[in-house]
């Protein structure tokens, strides 16, 4: 009976035994694939690795062969190490690169029009340079300085004429009073300075400086009649080309459009090359618009 039992008890922990065993290997059998995923993953990354070093190598292999010319003495020779990824052909080295200068394009600098057209003075005006003198008089010597022309003769008294200097004094003076802020007073001064001294060398800047003041204080009838008188008297004068501007500059506040244009065109074509052409250029194709 006892040998029955015990029998019977193994037979019945036989089956135990078995399904513990199946779980053990199971278990492990999944630890070892765990383990397998993990070594191969750490065997890609050295592959990697692997490939990176070697491309470390093969660029300092480069940057040493590119620094052996400059170390080697002429008529040496030198070695340059190579390593095992160079002679299997994996090496990628950096191409050398040549400067090439490039020169600019010569293109030579286009012809400007330099032919200025010779405009003779109108016989009125040169009338206005040539004093009546007399038979017996003595005679006549023109002397020119800045815009206006002065004109003596010597048979005139030195005495009767004003000093020059007083009368530069007077028109520095004069010029002033319109920066300092009597305009009134400047205009009035300067006109009295044009009338009285037709002949000093500053008589049209007089004029002209007596118009911008009367322009400044809105008076563009008075000033246009004042640029008028200083065209028509002083043609040959160095505020000739200024004062048409501001005439013309008059000519369009008192919204006379078709005079403004034909000042402007006489600039452009009686005096082409000068810095009023341009500016009456600009201002004609302004009106144009």
């Amino acid at each position: 009976m006892l040998a029955r039992s015990v029998i019977f008890r193994l037979l019945v922990a036989a089956p135990l035994c078995a399904l513990c065993a199946c779980a053990n290997n199971a278990a492990s059998q999944a630890d070892v694939g765990a383990l397998t995923s993990e070594v191969r993953a750490l065997r890609e990354s050295q592959s990697r690795l692997v490939e990176r070093l070697e491309r470390l190598e093969a660029h300092a292999a480069v940057d040493r062969a590119r620094m052996a010319p400059s170390a080697v003495r002429p008529g040496s020779s030198a070695t340059v190490p190579v390593t095992a990824v160079e002679a299997g052909g994996a090496l990628m080295a950096t191409p050398d690169l040549s400067v090439v200068k490039l020169k600019p394009r010569y293109e030579p600098a286009p012809k400007l029009n330099t032919q200025v057209a010779v405009v003779e003075p109108d016989s009125e005006q040169m009338e206005m340079f040539i004093s009546p003198v007399g038979e017996d008089s003595a005679p006549v010597a023109a002397i020119s300085s800045g815009g206006a022309t002065m004109v003596s003769t010597r048979g005139e008294d030195p005495a009767d004429q004003p000093d020059p200097d007083v009368l530069d004094a007077d028109y520095e003076k004069y010029v002033s009073m319109l920066r300092t802020g009597n305009v009134e007073g400047g205009v009035q001064r300067l006109r009295t300075f044009s009338e009285e001294n037709p002949r000093h060398p500053r008589a049209d800047n007089a004029l002209y400086f007596s118009g911008l003041g009367q322009m400044g204080l809105n008076d563009f009838k008075d000033a246009a009649s004042t640029f008028e008188r200083l065209i028509a008297t002083y043609p040959a004068g160095d505020a000739v080309l200024d004062g048409m501007l501001r005439l013309a500059e008059c000519r369009v506040r008192l919204n006379q459009a078709a005079d403004a244009r034909a000042l402007y065109t006489r600039v452009v074509t009686q005096f082409p090359g000068t810095a009023a052409a341009t500016q009456a250029e600009q201002r004609l194709a302004a009106l144009s618009q």
